[in-house]
């Protein structure tokens, strides 16, 4: 079973509603994915290792989605159980006045994961051409900039050893509203509520555009995207956990050789 439905291919061009958020096409229940979840995770911890032994390349995930769409979710779940020391998680709110001073990529670029380490963004350098397109605080004309300057940007990372892979959390519209009445009832998640995701709700279908038309502006062979159905957590996790461990596969890592001047045989400490 591999995810590859999922993917956006090269210069294809993506249309959400066409794309079922409800979708868990490999499984029927909850219950089908625990096992092979489970499974993913323990692989993803072993070639985690062995890439931070390694300490040459490193793995960028990317996660963008709507309000309420599972990003933080998705990072407990998928990347609970490998070594935090090799792992840094970066959350990327509105710009500060010194981020401002700069070029959007700025903030980005000094986040990006070091050699051996797996970086996620939860949102990203990909806010800069949705939400300000949908508020219009850029044109059309910077929008298509930047489409290029993170086509480079994405590239320049895959030349330099990062493998980068990107995800979008896909979830409809009352699938968000059930989730944010879900926040407001539970008196333990109530901080995470906030009365700015009602007004965004109001952009819905502009930001649906403005996703679709960046998701089909950006997959590239080097950084592709992943259209992710959402609303089941599970299969999300899955899905998610699949394309990391295939990813981390592709990589080929390997632990490095132990210093040839050691005769193991002779250790003996015990």
């Amino acid at each position: 079973m591999k995810p590859d439905r999922y993917v956006v291919k090269p210069d294809a061009t993506v249309r959400l509603k066409d794309i079922d958020p409800d979708d868990h096409h490999f499984f029927t229940s909850k219950d089908d994915a625990v096992a092979p979840t489970a499974g993913l995770l323990k692989k993803i911890d072993v070639s985690q290792g062995r890439l931070f032994a390694e300490g040459r390349r490193s793995l960028l995930i990317v996660l963008q989605g709507m309000d309420t769409s599972g990003k933080d979710g998705t990072i407990r779940n998928v990347l609970t159980g490998i070594n935090p020391q090799g792992c840094h998680v970066s959350s990327f709110k509105s710009p500060t006045a010194d981020e401002n001073a700069h070029d959007f990529l700025w903030r980005i670029h000094q986040k990006t994961p070091a050699r051996g380490m797996i970086g996620v963004f939860n949102r990203s350098h990909y806010e800069d051409v949705c939400i300000t397109r949908v508020h219009k605080w850029i044109g059309k004309d910077e929008v298509h900039r930047r489409y290029k300057a993170i086509r480079h940007f994405e590239k320049h990372l895959t030349d330099s050893g990062t493998s980068v892979v990107k995800f979008f959390l896909h979830i409809s519209k009352s699938e968000q509203a059930r989730r944010l009445q879900a926040r407001a009832d539970d008196p333990e998640k109530r901080w995470k509520f906030n009365m700015g995701d009602l007004d965004e709700r109001k952009y819905w279908k502009s930001y649906r555009s403005a996703y679709e038309d960046a998701i089909s502006a950006t997959s590239t062979e080097e950084a592709p995207w992943y259209v992710v159905p959402a609303e089941h957590k599970w299969y999300r996790n899955w899905v998610v956990s699949s394309v990391i461990s295939l990813t981390l596969d592709a990589m080929k890592l390997r632990t490095p050789r132990p210093d040839a001047r050691i005769d193991f045989k002779k250790i003996k400490l015990v």
